[in-house]
């Protein structure tokens, strides 16, 4: 007897949350996500029946390249934008790479200024084209509480004479410290400069409206927001024209060339619209998990403190920990994965290089402090908070 494929995907997904909840506590959320499981079964006829290619002109490709542009609306209408401003990507790399090589090779800027605190996916690709020639690269300051220094970006957009793109992230993956984009975005309009913000660790989980905010480029990855890994997008505005990154093909409107990832774009769509939906019930929870961590961490740990603002301009999901340094701290993230515990002590992109934190050594170089990032979603408890705190007080 055959299956039916949605059953079994649904009863494996089951299988695997409730191991999950049996064994570990996962709090490295701004890595990735869990699938929601109404994303999966959303995903699952695309992965099954409707298996056509969407550049096909029969039915099968048809009803494909429907689900692809029938996605495309739904993110734009939620993100306020249109439909024909939105690329679909493999993520946020390839996003954020593709915007700021077409700043620097289609729109003529031949300056960039970012920052030290941005996730490697820019950091390295700004880096690159600078170390090539073809570029000027300038950092804004950071101030001690991990902000830009605004007043500082706005003197280097004054005094430069070349066309400049501005790229710096709307909220840290490592600290969650917010960036006000619409004041970046009217700084770069006053200056003349193009505007790119990594948005993948606040899309879905801060609302946007794009036809008015001063943005050039936003980028965004499903498995942020539980959806899929492997899919993302990227917002061009309507007023900028830039040439293919990626060649071979006339998919994504000549923009993207390869065969596009259908089931992937439909959980992308599906998991920002039921973020959007459940948005502010979603939000109140997962930040009163954040705020009791910090309290029970403040009563149970001795010479704890916090990297960032995370009272204040900060993002609702990220927890960054300041601890001493110590024989035992050093070894906490390892102990705590020995105790089935996940947490980071940064990016995800670098996890496993013993090289510390790049936005850590920016904004507190001190050698005699360790940092553990913790970052929450819609399915942790003040339990799971419990449990980690009191582990974390008896491993240190």
């Amino acid at each position: 007897m055959v299956q039916n494929p949605k059953r079994r995907g649904r009863r494996q997904l089951d299988y695997i949350l409730n191991l999950n909840n049996m064994n570990r506590i996962y709090f490295d959320n701004a890595a990735t996500t869990a699938l929601d499981r109404e994303v999966l079964d959303a995903m699952l006829p695309y992965m099954t029946e409707k298996f056509g290619n969407p550049s096909s002109i029969y039915s099968y490709g048809r009803e494909t390249r429907l689900a692809i542009e029938t996605s495309r609306k739904k993110v734009a209408r939620i993100l306020n934008a249109h439909p024909a401003e939105i690329f679909f990507t493999s993520g946020g790399t390839e996003s954020s790479n593709t915007a700021i090589t077409a700043a620097v090779r289609d729109l003529g800027c031949k300056r960039i200024i970012s920052s030290p605190l941005e996730h490697h996916a820019v950091l390295h690709s700004v880096e690159h084209l600078r170390n090539r020639g073809e570029i000027d690269l300038e950092f804004v300051k950071v101030l001690p509480n991990g902000h830009i220094d605004l007043e500082h970006l706005e003197r280097l957009l004054a005094t430069g004479e070349s066309k400049t793109l501005v790229s710096l992230m709307h909220a840290n993956n490592e600290i969650g410290n917010i960036l006000d984009i619409e004041i970046v975005g009217a700084l770069c309009k006053k200056y003349g400069a193009i505007f790119h913000s990594d948005t993948v660790q606040t899309i879905a989980h801060m609302p946007f409206d794009l036809r008015n905010t001063g943005v050039h480029f936003i980028t965004g990855a499903a498995h942020k927001f539980h959806g899929p890994k492997g899919v993302g997008f990227l917002y061009i505005n309507e007023n900028v024209r830039i040439h293919p990154y990626i060649h071979g093909g006339s998919q994504e409107r000549n923009m993207r060339a390869g065969t596009e990832n259908v089931y992937g774009i439909v959980g992308l769509a599906k998991a920002l619209e039921l973020a959007t939906e459940n948005f502010e019930q979603e939000k109140a929870h997962v930040e009163g998990i954040k705020l009791y961590m910090l309290e029970q961490l403040k009563k149970k740990i001795e010479d704890v403190s916090f990297n960032g603002d995370p009272l204040g301009r900060s993002l609702y999901t990220v927890l960054n920990v300041s601890l001493p340094k110590n024989e035992k701290s050093e070894m906490l993230l390892f102990n705590l994965d020995i105790n089935h515990i996940c947490a980071s002590g940064g990016s995800a992109c670098t996890s496993g290089v013993e090289q510390g934190s790049h936005v850590i050594r920016a904004i507190n170089n001190n050698p005699n402090r360790i940092a553990v990032r913790f970052s929450f979603s819609k399915y942790n408890t003040r339990e799971e908070v419990d449990l980690v705190v009191a582990k974390v007080q008896e491993l240190i």
